[in-house]
């Protein structure tokens, strides 16, 4: 029986589509090739959170509580940025590890269901494990280094 389901909707193409996306890849290789755009993000978000913080009256006397306070504000753009990759790649981990396919033949208001073939869920596993679940390790660890650095971050704010 041909599969039904349309080429993009397909998990292992739809893994693809990630392997190909410029911000997708990022945590697909190592942990430093995750934490330099992610290092470059923060670095760029600095200037304008600092200055943000500069409107603070207690904080424009103490520049080094304003330094601190941008720094710890601009951690957020990198946990959005690991936050919509984890979003995408535990998608494509969740269809990848299912036994069927959801998929809509026109729109969404026509929804199917497919069971794959035991061939494709044995490749989209071994896929899952060998290739997904390491980036979502990396994602995890990237993660929990920028909630690291928000709290000791914003609790040097409150030391000094």
């Amino acid at each position: 029986m041909p599969c039904p389901v349309p080429p993009e909707q397909r998990p292992l193409q739809e893994y693809e589509q990630l392997l190909a996306s410029w911000f997708f890849v990022w945590p697909s290789h190592d942990l430093p090739g995750l934490l330099r755009p992610l290092a470059t993000s923060w670095l760029l978000l600095l200037p304008v959170t600092t200055v943000v913080a500069s409107g603070s009256w207690v904080l424009r006397h103490h520049p080094a509580q304003l330094v601190l306070a941008g720094m710890v504000a601009a951690v957020a753009l990198p946990i959005l940025l690991l936050v919509r990759q984890w979003l995408g790649w535990n998608y494509v981990h969740r269809r990848l590890i299912s036994e069927r396919v959801e998929y809509e033949e026109s729109g969404w208001y026509d929804g199917q269901v497919w069971e794959k073939p035991l061939a494709w869920r044995q490749q989209d596993l071994l896929v899952a494990q060998h290739q997904v679940q390491p980036v979502l390790k990396r994602l995890q660890q990237g993660a929990a280094l920028a909630v690291i650095l928000a709290l000791v971050g914003a609790s040097l704010c409150q030391a000094l």
